[in-house]
């Protein structure tokens, strides 16, 4: 299986378009931490200092809770109101722009890029050996064919895992250089109370969230990459459901409670944290039960078909 794994990432490494992609992503952060840096210094400076900046958020906030104006989502707002209460009572001034922490939120974004290469390279990364007729040369090996696109599949995983590790690598570089240090504690409400914790984990949820989205979709390419032999369709159709799923999703949840059967009401658990699912009454755990059943869905497709259809078919 290491063997394959390396044959794989050896056609990876020769291909120009994977240093292009490396090439973009890395302009990418570059890009974003430059137009960060100009927002924050033509942004101005606030005259009032963080507690009455909290102390009128909170005024708003409670207005808003006092009026029931859109309940659904008072929950989310009685977090927030204390949380920063308790900024007050214990003196934790909230990260502001120009800390390295909220930078390296804000820049999660980034994760959709890396989502974009490897849809791209799961799409290809079967039909490719199709259409350049060099899977007959896999199949000749006296190796199984479950292996082979195993081998394929751990390829892809890894080759995500690099890429949000020089994103990961690379921010968290220039915030060192470019961003105050900001404070390392963050708050989180729950079964009414306020809690400490260090950021880093919460980041590293931040940007599992992200990536969660990224993971499903690379994996819908994936498959479809197997099943249809085409990666043109893989890649269309993953990335037309990755740009408009979502959306879509949240207008028919509107209207519709079957939708949260459906793949994007469930890919965002981040909405969880902020007590706002798509579909009300949905929970976390429902979420992650959807997320592996499609997830376990796409694997079985992929290697039900790839290792019993006809190779010269």
């Amino acid at each position: 299986m290491v063997n394959l794994i390396r044959n794989e990432w050896m056609k990876i490494m020769h291909r120009p378009g994977t240093y292009v992609m490396a090439g973009l992503l890395i302009l990418a952060v570059i890009g974003s931490t430059v137009i960060t840096l100009f927002i924050n210094s033509s942004g101005g400076t606030e005259d009032a200092a963080w507690q009455q900046q909290l102390q009128a958020e909170n005024e708003q906030i409670k207005m808003t809770i006092e009026t029931g104006e859109n309940d659904f989502y008072v929950p989310s707002a009685e977090g927030a109101l204390a949380i920063n209460e308790y900024r007050l009572d214990n003196d934790i001034a909230p990260n502001d722009r120009d800390s390295m922490w909220t930078y390296l939120e804000n820049i999660s974004f980034l994760i959709a890029i890396v989502g974009l290469f490897a849809i791209i390279t799961a799409s290809g990364i079967v039909a490719g050996e199709f259409s350049w007729g060099t899977i007959k040369l896999l199949m000749i090996r006296p190796i199984a064919r479950w292996k082979i696109l195993l081998s394929k599949l751990l390829t892809v995983a890894s080759f995500g895992i690099v890429f949000i590790g020089i994103l990961i690598a690379l921010s968290m570089l220039l915030g060192v250089i470019f961003f105050d240090g900001g404070s390392a504690v963050h708050l989180t409400y729950a079964n009414g109370a306020v809690e400490e914790g260090n950021i880093v984990p919460y980041l590293l949820k931040i940007y599992l969230y992200n990536s969660i989205d990224v993971i499903l979709l690379t994996m819908m390419a994936f498959m479809i990459s197997a099943v249809f032999r085409n990666s043109s369709l893989a890649i269309g159709i993953s990335l037309f459901l990755y740009f408009v799923g979502g959306s879509a999703t949240a207008f028919i949840a509107a209207y519709y409670d079957w939708a949260k059967y459906s793949l994007f009401a469930n890919t965002n658990l981040a909405l969880y944290e902020m007590g706002m699912p798509v579909v009300e009454g949905m929970t976390m755990t429902f979420s992650v039960i959807m997320i592996l059943i499609y997830l376990s869905l796409f694997i079985v497709l992929a290697f039900t078909v790839f290792t019993k259809r006809d190779i010269a078919a």
